[in-house]
């Protein structure tokens, strides 16, 4: 995979996890209602620093490891067939209505009760929440894991390329998602993000099917 290549695949496949329904999402929607636009950024901010973490450690602990051609391409097919499962269930529920987007409309004063207030500040929540997540954790142990191990054939740039990728992504969506409850969701529709989230749905399993394909290619 080229620089580029493992740029444009980890930007959408970040962008196609970050889309899906998750305490993360929650936490975004209620407190850019509660602190405005500059919420989502924050907790993104967080997110990214316990992932940059997360990197590093593997790197650290797993380099050496992750280099083995045939330890590689274990992680490559067990990632693949992964994303292949994921992809199927994000086209098929998003096509049949099964995932919606619920977005409160912010009118007046965006305060909201104290009991319903996060009691972090965003970048804090954004790490604690992300940890709390166990989708989080799956997904670095498989999908995570496996495009590391792509991405290293390319050296540090790829691994840039591919961390690059994965957080501008999320940095958008949740960015999109705090614009669109401070203006009250008028550009954000449920018809909107069904439609994307199938195009996602069909990427995820045709790059599920590259991670397999690259899994058995370097066996043989």
């Amino acid at each position: 995979m080229e620089v580029l290549a493992i740029f444009a695949s980890s930007f959408v496949l970040a962008f196609s996890g970050a889309m899906m329904p998750g305490p993360l999402l929650t936490v975004t929607i209620t407190e850019s209602a509660r602190r405005g636009f500059i919420a989502g950024p924050l907790l993104i901010l967080g997110h990214a620093l316990l992932e940059l973490l997360l990197v590093v450690a593997l790197l650290l602990g797993l380099a050496s490891v992750l280099t083995n051609p045939q330890v590689g391409s274990t992680i490559a097919i067990v990632g693949g067939i992964f994303l292949l499962y994921m992809g199927w269930g994000m086209a098929r529920d998003a096509h049949q209505g099964k995932i919606k987007l619920e977005l409160p409309k912010v009118e007046g004063s965006t305060s909201e009760p104290e009991s319903k207030k996060v009691g972090l500040h965003p970048v804090a929540a954004g790490i604690f929440v992300s940890l709390s997540n166990p989708y989080w954790s799956l997904w670095w142990a498989t999908l995570g894991l496996g495009y590391i191990t792509l991405s290293l054939k390319e050296g540090t740039a790829g691994l840039v390329s591919f961390f690059t990728g994965h957080i501008l992504a999320d940095f958008i969506w949740y960015s999109l998602i705090a614009g669109a409850v401070v203006a009250g969701r008028k550009f954000l529709s449920q018809r909107i993000y069904q439609r994307v989230l199938v195009l996602c749905g069909l990427f995820l399993i045709c790059l599920g099917g590259l991670f397999v394909y690259r899994g058995f290619s370097d066996i043989t």
